[in-house]
């Protein structure tokens, strides 16, 4: 059986208990576990934790991890932001490509010839389902042309998700024009691409579904990016946030230099923000990887 619930007092006394410096007025201490929530808030003091039964190392403050859990909540609608210039413009790559090599077969999506056929024969449940009915411009489409089975990919594809997306590019079955859409970010090889986007993905779904991001850990790990990109692009860690930071700036200059500059400077903003902090800036130096 799973321990009871506690009320704030007691989540209070217990974070005491185990070292914890509560370093503003109790009642704001309260105010903020009851928002954030105990369980949510325990995922930013686990750093500082000295053994295996949650006791904490000499004078932690309640005060840095909530700045910690604000740093990761910053963090994650910065990325996302820039996360999804990539998404569009990956999809955008995709259908101009497969859609102009295919110009006469309009649902080269769930056409054998084009796509794995795994891929085809479960098309069609994923997209009369749920598909259909979740996007109105697609529904309306059926209600116009109703002979129409599917609706034509430059109208299909919009509304897939980054890792719908990716999932279609892997099944495409001429390699060559994965190739075509690998070289729009001017990469060679498929492999490091497709490692690049997975990244991406991965740290998107992380940052959409509320996930803790400064102590990301990629499962696969980051491919090293091109030496032509220059150093500003090198890591470490190919498993730190760092490195999925690198790979989001680096695919974000292909499309528009400015936004990765962009990108650069509020990063850089964000993260300075804290550095007479001591312990959030050993926190982005030894857990995210930035160094300050």
């Amino acid at each position: 059986m799973g321990a009871q619930a506690t009320s704030v007092e007691e989540q209070i006394a217990l974070l005491k208990s185990r070292g914890m410096v509560i370093d503003m007025p109790i009642e704001k201490a309260k105010e903020i576990l009851l928002d954030i929530g105990y369980y949510r808030l325990g995922f930013y003091w686990k750093c500082f934790e000295c053994d295996d039964i949650h006791n904490l190392l000499p004078e932690t403050k309640f005060s840095d991890v909530v700045s910690l859990y604000y740093l990761d909540v910053d963090l994650r609608e910065l990325l996302l932001k820039y996360i999804y210039r990539i998404e569009v413009h990956f999809r955008t790559q995709i259908v101009y490509i497969v859609s102009n090599e295919y110009k006469t077969s309009p649902t080269w999506f769930v056409d054998s010839k084009v796509m794995s056929a795994n891929y085809v024969a479960n098309f069609f449940k994923f997209y009369t389902e749920d598909f259909k009915k979740n996007n109105k411009p697609i529904d309306k489409h059926h209600k116009k042309y109703i002979n129409d089975k599917y609706a034509p990919a430059w109208k299909t594809i919009e509304f897939f998700t980054f890792g719908a997306s990716l999932k279609l590019f892997r099944c495409l079955k001429d390699e060559k024009l994965k190739e075509k859409v690998a070289q729009s970010y001017k990469l060679r090889s498929l492999k490091v691409f497709e490692n690049f986007i997975q990244s991406v993905v991965y740290v998107r779904n992380m940052c959409s579904h509320g996930g803790v991001l400064f102590d990301l850990s990629q499962p696969l790990g980051v491919h090293k990016i091109p030496n032509s990109a220059g150093s500003t692009y090198q890591f470490t860690n190919r498993h730190s946030l760092d490195a999925s930071i690198k790979v989001i700036r680096y695919l974000l200059f292909q499309i528009s230099k400015n936004r990765e500059i962009d990108l650069c400077v509020s990063l850089n903003n964000l993260f300075l923000k804290h550095q007479n902090n001591l312990a959030l800036k050993k926190i982005i130096e030894l857990e995210i990887g930035y160094k300050l």
